[in-house]
């Protein structure tokens, strides 16, 4: 490994850590999202800083080229992200669909309340030419 690939990979971890970091500061994105971006970014950086780390996974793995592991690793990382997402979207989905379906009741039950006062007869003593009390 060069010392250009070798620095790229420690720069890039940190400018990871960095965003993800200023992105939870900024309450853009939220602590349990951020944990699974925060690891990848900490592994990335310890293997960048010590790439024999990795030679030495993929030979524990079984993996001949250590840059597989790092692309079969971070291929299950976003796939366990996407299936979290798809779980949270569905949740969304239903609590949306609820709160629209519990609005159009509200809404009909407000209508069936305003077409009862409109047909209530005036109160006595009231003039309803103006609005005021008589």
């Amino acid at each position: 490994m060069n010392l250009a690939s070798y620095l790229f990979g420690i720069v890039t971890a940190l400018i990871t850590l960095f965003i993800v970091i200023e992105l939870l500061r900024r309450r853009r994105l939220r602590e349990r999202h951020a944990i699974y971006w925060l690891v990848a970014g900490t592994i990335s950086l310890i293997f960048g800083i010590f790439p024999q780390l990795l030679v030495f996974a993929a030979g524990l793995v079984g993996i001949a080229v250590p840059t597989n592991l790092v692309f079969f690793v971070s291929i299950f990382v976003l796939f366990f992200v996407c299936i979290q997402h798809s779980s949270e979207l569905t949740a969304l989905e239903t609590q949306t669909r609820v709160l629209a379906e519990e609005n159009a009741l509200q809404e009909m039950r407000l209508r069936e309340l305003e077409e009862v006062v409109r047909r209530m007869p005036p109160a006595i003593g009231v003039d309803t030419s103006s609005g005021a009390d008589s």
